[in-house]
């Protein structure tokens, strides 16, 4: 399985880019030097690092992803579960609901997805 745990700077980092791709490698390291106080090294080292992972991709200077923001935070949702629960998710889902209330509204959304992705 590929590593896509990032720091919290990393992370930071790949939103800039997910917020603004495809991207110029050489806007990139403008704004990573706007909004992250980073030097040009810095930011073609995370970014190398990055693809190296299999998250980013850096073609003829023009940087895009090769996972969503949404895939990404999926897998990091499976990570905690495993890691944290077992893997279980009624054991997550009991500790996430805790003491409190779910809405009708919100109890039956639940339903309908579970049971859209029941194995059958």
């Amino acid at each position: 399985m590929i590593d896509y745990k990032l720091t919290e700077s990393e992370e930071k980092f790949a939103d800039i880019i997910w917020k603004n791709e495809p991207i110029g490698s050489g806007d990139l390291v403008k704004l990573c030097e706007k909004e992250m106080n980073w030097k040009k090294s810095t930011t073609y080292t995370v970014l190398k690092k990055l693809c190296e992972k299999g998250i980013f991709q850096n073609k003829n200077a023009l940087v895009s992803s090769l996972i969503t923001k949404n895939e990404y935070c999926s897998k990091q949702s499976i990570r905690f579960v495993e890691d944290t629960f077992g893997g279980s998710l009624p054991k997550f889902l009991t500790a996430f609901i805790g003491a409190r209330k779910l809405s009708k509204h919100q109890a039956e959304k639940l339903k309908r997805m579970i049971d859209e992705h029941k194995e059958v």
